[in-house]
């Protein structure tokens, strides 16, 4: 049975039933593992904890629980169009993935394409990522906003939302922007190319902001079904810091990388730099932009201090 922490605000008491990870792993039992350890260290990112029981007991469950909502919705399409008396398309399911840097919303989102490509509802799922809708940095220099890239403005968020728009429409082929991290920039002769798949993962920071305006369209409001990744704010301070390091060692040190710079730095200077960064940028984005949405996500996924996920709040309908 569900519970509801001492510690839930009024809010999740009201929109959300609070389910420990050991109930909620139950919910696993009897399906098929389908990755293997080496599938699921490939998927993972720089300091997740990802392993095969933490898919089992907590992602297994959830793709699976995605697939039959994209079942559902399909057969209420249907139903609708049978009402109207109008042949209904196959229209994509959308799945919204959000959460702070460095808080592990990226593997969720390649691990779910992974786990909801093996279900027979959904086979063809694909992934976008909101990085591609960045504005390029010579935008954001004219702009004056190079120093908040990654808060909301810095995105080109009409063209998220034509985007997703299209894809849902049933366009046969839809491009996206493609953003290197290694350049730190749009990349103007590449694209990210969709075609017409059962699926659709959005996944970034923002993706659960409302309308800037009463008469606008948020991107959320596409979405069939989203997810918010969510931790202490000081755990996901030091993940950042760990991340930042590993790259240091790893992805900086390529002389290519817009981050080459920071190679050099020993480790206090490399986290005193990672600190900086983190205060002056990713936490103000996070405590007013992203932690703010999080009431929006029909599913939150709760982690604690080692990465691993130890409660799943799914809203109730």
């Amino acid at each position: 049975m569900a519970r509801m922490t001492p510690a839930s605000s009024s809010l999740q008491l009201s929109l959300y039933r609070d389910i420990p990870r050991a109930e909620w792993a139950r919910l696993a039992k009897g399906m098929d593992q389908p990755l293997t350890e080496s599938e699921i260290v490939q998927i993972r990112g720089i300091g997740d904890r990802l392993d095969v029981d933490e898919v089992r007991d907590v992602y297994l469950p959830i793709s699976r629980l995605l697939s039959a909502w994209a079942r559902g919705t399909r057969q209420i399409g249907g139903e609708v169009g049978e009402f109207l008396g109008e042949d209904q398309p196959r229209i994509p399911f959308v799945v919204g993935v959000a959460g702070s840097v460095a808080v592990g919303k990226s593997t969720v989102a390649r691990l779910l394409r992974e786990l909801m490509a093996r279900w027979s509802d959904t086979p063809r799922v694909e992934l976008v990522t909101t990085d591609g809708f960045l504005y390029p940095n010579a935008e954001l220099e004219r702009r004056g906003i190079m120093s908040r890239k990654g808060f909301p403005e810095s995105y080109d968020r009409r063209g998220l939302v034509d985007f997703v728009t299209r894809v849902k429409s049933g366009e046969p082929e839809v491009r996206a922007p493609f953003y290197s991290h290694m350049k730190y920039d749009i990349m103007a002769d590449a694209s990210v190319v969709v075609r017409q798949p059962d699926v659709l993962i959005v996944e970034g920071l923002n993706v659960l902001q409302p309308p800037p305006a009463p008469n606008d369209i948020a991107v959320s409001d596409l979405f069939d079904f989203s997810i918010f990744v969510d931790a202490d704010t000081a755990h996901i301070e030091q993940w950042f810091i760990s991340r930042f390091l590993a790259l240091r060692a790893g992805a900086f040190s390529n002389p290519a990388s817009y981050f080459n710079v920071f190679q050099h730095l020993s480790d206090d200077e490399a986290i005193d730099t990672a600190r900086g960064i983190w205060n002056e940028i990713n936490l103000p984005n996070l405590t007013e932009n992203v932690e703010p949405t999080k009431h929006r996500g029909t599913l939150v996924l709760r982690k604690s201090a080692d990465h691993t996920v130890e409660s799943v709040l799914l809203r109730k309908i």
